[in-house]
């Protein structure tokens, strides 16, 4: 059984159907890649199956569970995390106390504990402190360790994104554009980044402008195309194809 399953998903706004009856099944342990021209769909259907909006119609099911029109915080607690293609750090708070935000569904929020700040509170606290630090040189973040969050380059707030998303000790990870904005040098250190955590075992859904990233990372890659699939498959397969060609360079070309 596939880890993640989308069947006929569909979602309108009024007059506009932004995707339209759009299927797929991942697999657990890849990198599965969403590729098409600007207004294809692409970020909607990252909102959809994370429950930023609720399907018109269609499914999506995780380890065979219906998970369509659950909220983002009932996905988190199945292992299912999220960044974004317009960056959401805290810019008042340190860059390691944004990686333990990612964790917090996993802390005890007991509030009588916390004002007395239990020794078990305190080391947990503690635990945590270190475990994000541990995921900060996991990243390659770890000169950043204690650097408050705006005072970090764009690129390493990237992957302070990708750290933070991966507090949650997630199954399944989406990263919407996570090589958006960096140079040469800071989008191969997104890449390795990003095979990294697939080799950790973390099933990995990208959607990314950046073609030379996509072919070299993905093991499956989606096109969609005014919001409905266009084609699906392996790299060399994707880019062969001419109806992909055709949706990227016109029919002429």
């Amino acid at each position: 059984m596939a880890l993640l399953e989308v069947n006929q998903l569909s979602i309108h706004f009024g007059g506009v159907k932004a995707v339209q009856n759009v299927s797929f099944s991942i697999d657990a342990g890849i990198v599965y890649a969403v590729i098409g021209p600007n207004g294809a769909g692409k970020t909607t259907l990252f909102n959809l199956i994370t429950g930023i909006y609720t399907p018109t119609s269609g499914t999506i099911t995780l380890d065979g569970e219906s998970i369509g029109g659950k909220s983002p915080n009932e996905l988190a607690q199945r292992g299912v995390a999220r960044t974004f293609q317009n960056l959401q750090i805290c810019m008042n708070m340190n860059a390691i106390e944004n990686v333990m935000v990612g964790a917090h569904l996993r802390l005890d929020r007991n509030l009588f504990k916390a004002a007395l700040r239990w020794p078990a509170i305190r080391a947990r606290d503690q635990a945590l402190r270190q475990e994000a630090a541990e995921l900060m040189r996991f990243v390659g973040l770890q000169d950043y360790v204690q650097a408050r969050a705006d005072s970090m380059p764009y690129g390493a707030l990237k992957r302070l994104e990708i750290a933070r998303a991966l507090a949650m000790k997630p199954r399944l990870i989406f990263l919407d554009e996570p090589a958006a904005g960096l140079n040469t040098r800071e989008t191969q250190d997104v890449d390795a980044l990003v095979r990294k955590v697939a080799d950790s075992g973390i099933t990995v859904v990208l959607v990314e402008h950046d073609m030379k990233l996509v072919m070299n990372l993905s093991d499956r890659i989606l096109v969609l195309d005014y919001g409905k699939k266009l084609t699906e498959g392996t790299a060399l397969e994707v880019r062969n194809n001419p109806d992909v060609i055709a949706a990227y360079l016109g029919a002429h070309a």
